[in-house]
């Protein structure tokens, strides 16, 4: 009799913000249903994430895997300047002989990369990406460490490649898996207002080098308070009020429940793309959620706030994609000249869309788990 040899285990990492969850578990889940050589382990760094993840799980319909709470329990409550998860680095120190022992780490973010500088050679390490947006910031030596790095679509494949950052061989061009599961986890768009006024939201990014929110955001909610036409949808970037100070986020409060305004600074509507998916209109700066609200062409209005020479930028393409403003005086009016504008914007709207993401028939988190089994076994035979 020959002796069967056991699953090679995945280790699914978490260690950062929740947001980050949704662009590798479809993954997970696409390598456990479909290769089971394959045995998937989700770890995660706090408890709050392994729910938030077994509530994805269950609204999937559940998949053979096995979540993990990484220790120490100690130093999972460590919170450093106010932030939502353990120490990312002491994280990982704490767990290398945990990983070492797996065929591959598969991570959203880049930090992780600091496992390989550890002296933790064995598994393959694998970065999914977590957005697919034009900042220049992901795009960075740190890559290099990485086995297999995905790609959402040609514009992220060619910048990594053509910036000597990722070698094409390590490169696969996968789709987008989180919007393999967004309708699974909210069927039918929030509707957060008892009207039916247009709904504009507005994601202001986290980073106050870019971000909006710093010089403009107070007077851009106050313009929506005191408007009639539009409904807001106040849902920044997480990380914009993950470690915010509590003044900063009672700047907010006045506006809270005010009817014409709905505020999540951070909940899961935040990041499962539910106001992208709602919204008639998207105001913002630098976030790659633009491009995940372009899945459906809408409106985009952009606030300069920072005096940026954005024009032929490659990291601002996505400001060709409506109007920019450099004041957010006489909002309501641009928001009105946006929508009425649109029809201009619209065929580099839809271009954007498809050099940024490769979306073809078969879910793009399945090609990505068969590129990360082709990876670990490299005779696979086609699917």
């Amino acid at each position: 009799m020959v002796a069967c040899e056991p699953p090679t285990k995945v280790c699914f990492l978490y260690i950062a913000q929740t947001h980050q969850i949704l662009h590798s578990l479809p993954i997970a889940v696409a390598l456990a249903r479909g290769w089971p050589q394959f045995e998937a382990h989700l770890a995660a760094t706090s408890q709050a994430q392994l729910d938030y993840i077994e509530d994805a799980l269950a609204r999937l319909g559940g998949a053979p895997v096995k979540t993990v709470l990484l220790g120490p329990a100690w130093l999972r409550k460590i919170r450093l300047r106010g932030a939502t998860t353990p120490p990312k680095a002491a994280m990982l120190v704490a767990n290398l002989g945990r990983f070492a022992g797996y065929g591959a780490v598969v991570t959203p973010e880049r930090t992780t990369a600091l496992i390989r500088r550890l002296g933790v050679t064995g598994p393959k390490l694998v970065y999914t990406q977590h957005g697919a947006g034009d900042r220049g910031g992901p795009f960075e030596p740190r890559l290099r460490l990485f086995d297999l790095v995905m790609a959402a679509g040609p514009k992220q494949r060619d910048r990594m490649v053509q910036g000597g950052l990722v070698r094409p061989e390590a490169c696969a061009m996968v789709g987008y898996p989180k919007f393999d599961m967004v309708e699974a986890l909210t069927p039918q768009p929030l509707k957060p207002f008892a009207d039916d006024r247009p709904v504009v939201v507005y994601n202001p990014h986290f980073d106050p080098r870019l971000s909006s929110w710093p010089r403009f955001g107070r007077r851009v909610l106050e313009q929506f308070a005191a408007n009639d036409r539009y409904n807001l949808i106040f849902a920044p970037h997480i990380r914009l009020f993950d470690e915010a100070p509590a003044a900063e986020r009672e700047a907010v409060a006045p506006f809270a429940g005010h009817p014409g305004i709905h505020i999540d600074l951070g909940g899961p509507a935040a990041i499962d793309m539910t106001y992208t998916r709602c919204a008639d209109l998207y105001l913002g700066d630098v976030s790659s959620q633009i491009y995940e609200f372009l899945r459906a062409p809408r409106p985009a209005l952009f606030l300069n706030a920072h005096g940026v020479d954005w024009r032929g930028d490659e990291n601002y393409l996505h400001w060709t994609y409506g109007p920019v403003l450099d004041s957010p005086e006489g909002l309501i009016d641009q928001v009105d000249e946006a929508f009425a504008s649109h029809g201009a914007y619209l065929v580099q709207q839809q271009a954007g869309f498809a050099a940024s993401f490769d979306i073809q028939s078969r879910p793009s988190s399945e090609r990505a788990a068969e590129a990360i089994a082709r990876l670990l076994d490299p005779g696979l035979a086609a699917t």
